[in-house]
């Protein structure tokens, strides 16, 4: 019998990276979830295909996490799914790089459209039904280390995950009393498609300021978000760094 075992999530940009561990390891612990993706539907499939390896149940829904609308209907359809949700993993994030100076606006709104607004959209989406249920909840953002402490030639990104941050706050003193804890994960260096892309120079550099030496892995991003679905009845408004160090 895993922890939750009867629970609901629903994890956005479960498709891969961070979102494809966080839907693994809350599936092993023995939830139903719902695995949304924007564009790649194969990839959401495999996840999917792995969850089910797992003895676990899920479905996957596709949503551009921008859209309010869509983010509506994506929570109806999990409901109609599985007849609830405990657990929402805002997870759905993306980068688009550039100095300031050369930062075109487009750049900007795309990540603020995301990373930001689709927190608001898919939290603002799941309330109503959450408090309805009237059993609690967990609602847990993937922040980052740069929305705590900047990073260049990611104003966008930083404003955003900082923007997350004071959001998961917000929420939190206002949902503390209906039995629902909000709390912000903030991944620092952690192995995916992004960090694939940076030149050994910038790898070499990032490495020599995290204290334990290496890059994260995604799945252990995942297990702090699945310490916060499995035990954390007490923790509310949390940031929780997963960034070996670097933010020391």
């Amino acid at each position: 019998m895993g922890k939750l075992d009867g629970k609901v999530a629903l994890v956005t940009g479960g498709s891969r990276g961070i979102g494809r561990a966080v839907a693994k390891a809350l599936a092993g612990a023995g939830a139903k979830v719902a695995i949304n993706f924007q564009g790649n539907k194969e990839a959401a499939e495999k996840v999917l295909e792995e969850i089910n390896a797992l003895g676990a149940e899920g479905l996957v829904i596709q949503a551009d996490v921008s859209d309010y609308q869509a983010c509506e209907d994506m929570i109806k359809r999990a409901i109609e799914e599985y007849g609830k949700i405990d657990i929402l993993v805002n997870n759905a994030g993306i980068t688009r790089d550039n100095l300031l100076a050369r930062m075109k606006k487009e750049e900007w709104e795309q990540v603020i459209d995301i990373n930001l607004n689709g927190v608001y959209n898919c939290t603002r989406a799941v309330v109503r039904p959450l408090l309805k249920q009237k059993s609690g909840g967990k609602i847990i953002n993937i922040s980052s280390v740069a929305g705590v402490q900047g990073n260049n030639g990611q104003a966008n990104y930083a404003a955003a995950k900082g923007g997350v941050i004071a959001f998961t706050k917000s929420v939190a003193k206002e949902l503390g009393s209906r039995g629902i804890n909000v709390n912000a994960v903030a991944p620092g260096m952690i192995e995916s498609e992004m960090t694939e892309e940076l030149t050994p120079e910038i790898k070499e550099e990032s490495i020599k300021r995290i204290s334990l030496g290496r890059f994260g892995k995604p799945e252990e991003v995942a297990q702090a978000v699945l310490f916060l679905a499995e035990s954390g009845d007490y923790i509310t408004g949390q940031v929780i760094g997963v960034d070996g160090g670097i933010s020391i």
